[in-house]
């Protein structure tokens, strides 16, 4: 309880102004120096490319081998982007693909409940507490059900529009679960909730971090998988079940402490069954976390 006061103490609101994303996407004094330095490799998978980035010799062209390899065969079905500010790496794969979102907008839904009580000038509600808990450490439908219809449309463009989140397309009829979303959008999201900028405030930050940080066991299955033990992990998944595309399986996830400094999100469809789509997701996640955490890079 004393945490979640904190919490909800911190929530209170300031004015913004100015760009809404300079310090978000501004490079970090040790990545602008080393610019030059910067590595791009590419490997092939379907008609598809990986492409990937880094200023770490020779791990742009081991994440792009090793996640074209755990998506084989599944090329025309998944998509992933990947950024690690700690080797100024980025990678992506079919990052500006649509697809319905599932329960990983949850993360967008909260976002925008933050930004919405910023401009308010207010604290949280327990009741709003107790529904974005749900939310997001349970996936609890009804919890996200109640707080997409209080944000309402134009309070989750409004956040969509201040994050740069151009490509994501809120569900039409309140149906939260079909709002169209990228691997690209995601990761501007998790770029967010992971730096300073001027959307959401430290404190905002922390909350939404700290929530899914506390993912319920049975869901902290996809991104953390392979993940070392050094690392704090915030995840959330989406897992939905339509008559076209078959099941969407998708994870996101951001890695902090301990040196560690990265997020990723990983979506996918046409799945037969939701094992199907874990295996899928957490294949390229395993590539990406061992990759990243491997001291010296082949």
């Amino acid at each position: 309880m004393h945490a979640l006061r904190r919490a909800r103490r911190g929530l209170a609101a300031t004015a913004v102004a100015g760009s809404v994303l300079t310090a978000l996407f501004a490079a970090t004094p040790a990545q602008a120096s080393t610019a030059d330095a910067t590595s791009e490799a590419t490997a092939a998978v379907g008609g598809s490319q990986v492409k990937c980035t880094s200023q770490r010799p020779g791990l742009a062209a081991r994440l792009s081998k090793d996640i074209a390899g755990a998506l084989q065969g599944r090329e025309h079905a998944a998509a992933l982007a990947l950024y690690d500010r700690t080797t100024g790496t980025s990678c992506d794969f079919r990052a500006d693909t649509a697809f319905d979102s599932a329960s990983v907008v949850k993360v967008t839904i909260l976002g925008a409940l933050l930004r919405q009580v910023m401009e308010q000038h207010r604290y949280l509600t327990a009741h709003e507490v107790e529904l974005a808990t749900a939310m997001i450490t349970k996936s609890d439908n009804d919890a996200t059900n109640a707080l997409w219809h209080q944000i309402g449309h134009a309070g989750i463009q409004h956040f969509l529009t201040l994050a740069g989140m151009g490509d994501t397309v809120p569900g039409p009829k309140g149906y939260w679960g079909h709002t169209q979303v990228t691997a690209e959008d995601q990761l501007k999201l998790l770029r967010l909730l992971s730096s300073d900028n001027s959307v959401l405030d430290q404190d905002a930050r922390t909350y939404a971090l700290r929530l899914m940080n506390r993912v319920v066991p049975d869901q902290r299955w996809g991104t953390p998988a392979g993940a070392p033990a050094t690392v704090t992990v915030q995840v959330k998944n989406g897992w939905l079940p339509r008559d076209t595309h078959g099941w969407r399986v998708h994870s996101v996830g951001v890695f902090t402490g301990g040196g560690h400094d990265y997020g990723m999100a990983v979506l996918s469809q046409d799945n037969r069954t939701m094992a199907d789509g874990v295996a899928t997701v957490e294949g390229a996640a395993r590539a990406v976390n061992r990759d990243l955490n491997t001291s010296t890079a082949a």
